[in-house]
C-alpha cells in the first residue's frame, strides 16, 4: 500500500473525568489540540484537504464533531470534516480513513485525531418520560398544565447514566467490565496478578512524565493551566490495589477501579499525508503508516479484539521495536499477552509470541493515563512514534480491543 506519514502530532493533557476537563466539551478539546498543533507546526490550514476526527459520545450541540472542531481551529469553511466512530479505535479510524482517501486521490493532507469529553457524556430519561415533558410543553391553559404535571411518576425522574450505556454491550448485554472478568476467568489470571500489572502502569508512567510532557499542549483556561495528565499516582502499589472492591462481579470477581482503564477527557490531533506533501512542507515526519487491519471477535471476549487484528494485519510483534497495546484493563491486556503465546485458544492462526515486558507500554498505559475512548486510539499511535524517535527503533506495533467484539493493529515505521 502507499504509505500514509504521520507527519506531525501533539494532544492535550488526558484528565480523570470530573477533574480539571470537567468543564470543557470535546469540540473545546479537540479545538484546543488542532489548534496548538497548527500553530506548532506553522503550517497553512488551506493546505489541508480534509479534517477527519475519532469521537465516540459525539455531543448533541456539536453535530458533526469535526467540522465543528475544524472551524474553530481556524480551517477554512471550504475545508470538508467528517466524525468516525469505531468505539475505542475511533482515533485509528481517524487515521485509516485518511489513508484510504489518499489511497483513492481524495486528498493528500489531512488533519486526524479523536477528541472525547467522558465528563460531559449526558444522562438520558425514558422515552416515555420524554413523551410526558413533551405533553407538558404543549399545554396551552393551567388545567392541562395541571393534567400533565399529575400524570408524573417519581421513576420518571430517574434518568439512565449516558456513561453505563455506553459501555453496555446491546448485543451481548454485558458492561465492558464483565467481559475483562470473563477473560480473567478464563486465563486463570489472579487479583494479584491483574493489580501488579496495574501498579507497572503506574510506575511506568510516572518514570516517563518528562518525555509524556513532549506529546502534550497545555491547556489554558480561566486562569488555570493544565500542563500534564492527571491520572497516574505514585500510591498505586499492588498493596494499596489490593485494597479496592470488585466492581462488576462483587462476590467472585477481581477487575476493579484500579486494575482498569480510567474514565478520561483529551484529545489528539495529527497532520498526515503523503510522502509528497510532507515533502512539500518541509517536515520531518515523525514516521509512516505501513500497514493496519481491523478484525471482529466475540463481544464476550472483546477483550482478545488485538490478538484477531495483529494475525490479520500478518506482521509479527516479534519484528516490532516497540509495542502499545491499549490498557483497557489489566486482565484484558495480560488475556492477549497469554493468547499471543498460545494462539490457537482464541482459535487464531499465526505463529505463537511472547512480548518481551521491556517493549511493551514503555511509558505507561491507560490505566495509568487513562482512556477518553475517542481519542486513545490517536494517542497511542502519537506515543509510540515518539518512542521510535527516542530509541532509534525502526517499527512499532499499536493495537487495541474495541467494544461490541472487534480489534485494531496498526503497523508503524520510522520515515
Amino acid at each position: 500500500m502507499n504509505d500514509l506519514f504521520i507527519i506531525a502530532g501533539i494532544r492535550t493533557p488526558f484528565c480523570r473525568s470530573g477533574s480539571d476537563f470537567d468543564s470543557l466539551k470535546a469540540d473545546d478539546l479537540g479545538r484546543h489540540a488542532c489548534s496548538s498543533l497548527l500553530l506548532r507546526t506553522g503550517i497553512d490550514p488551506g493546505l489541508i484537504d480534509e479534517v477527519i476526527i475519532g469521537c465516540v459520545a459525539q455531543p448533541p450541540d456539536a453535530a458533526n464533531l469535526a467540522r465543528v472542531i475544524a472551524l474553530r481551529s481556524g480551517v477554512p469553511e471550504t475545508t470538508p470534516a467528517v466524525t468516525v466512530h469505531r468505539n475505542c479505535a475511533s482515533g485509528m479510524e481517524a487515521i485509516t480513513t485518511a489513508h484510504q482517501r489518499m489511497a483513492t486521490g481524495q486528498g493528500e493532507l489531512f488533519l486526524v485525531g479523536g477528541a472525547e469529553s467522558m465528563s460531559q457524556i449526558p444522562f438520558f430519561y425514558p422515552h416515555g418520560t420524554v413523551a410526558k415533558f413533551a405533553t407538558l410543553s404543549k399545554a396551552k391553559d393551567i388545567g392541562q398544565k395541571i393534567t400533565a404535571v399529575a400524570d408524573f411518576r417519581p421513576v420518571d425522574f430517574k434518568p439512565r447514566i449516558g456513561l453505563q450505556l455506553g459501555l453496555t454491550d446491546p448485543f451481548c448485554g454485558q458492561i465492558m467490565g464483565d467481559t475483562a472478568e470473563t477473560l480473567a476467568r478464563e486465563f486463570h489470571l489472579t487479583r494479584e496478578v491483574q493489580d501488579a500489572y496495574a501498579a507497572e502502569s503506574h510506575r511506568k508512567a510516572l518514570a516517563a512524565v518528562d518525555r509524556l510532557i513532549e506529546e502534550i499542549a497545555p491547556v489554558h483556561f480561566t486562569g488555570k493551566a493544565v500542563t500534564r495528565d492527571n491520572g497516574m499516582r505514585e500510591d498505586s502499589t499492588p498493596e494499596k490495589l489490593a485494597r479496592l472492591r470488585p466492581i462488576f462481579d462483587r462476590q467472585s470477581g477481581s477487575v476493579t477501579a484500579g486494575n482498569s482503564s480510567q474514565v478520561t477527557d483529551g484529545a489528539v490531533a495529527l497532520l498526515v499525508g503523503s510522502e509528497q506533501a510532507a515533502k512539500k512542507l518541509g517536515v520531518q515526519p515523525l514516521g509512516r503508516l505501513t500497514g493496519y487491519a481491523y478484525a471482529g471477535c466475540d463481544p464476550k471476549r472483546m477483550g482478545l479484539g488485538p490478538v484477531h487484528a495483529i494475525a490479520k494485519l500478518g506482521r509479527s510483534p516479534d519484528d516490532a521495536d516497540v509495542i502499545e497495546i491499549n490498557e483497557a484493563f489489566a486482565a484484558q491486556v495480560l488475556a492477549v499477552l497469554a493468547a499471543l503465546k498460545d494462539p490457537a485458544k482464541c482459535g487464531v492462526t499465526m505463529a505463537p509470541t511472547e512480548i518481551p515486558h521491556e517493549k511493551l507500554n514503555r511509558r505507561g498505559g491507560s490505566i495509568a493515563l487513562g482512556h477518553p475512548v475517542g481519542a486513545t486510539g490517536a494517542r497511542l499511535v502519537l506515543t509510540a512514534l515518539h518512542q521510535l524517535r527516542e530509541t532509534g527503533g525502526k517499527s512499532a506495533l499499536t493495537t487495541l480491543c474495541v467494544g461490541g467484539g472487534q480489534g485494531a493493529a496498526l503497523w508503524l515505521e520510522r520515515p
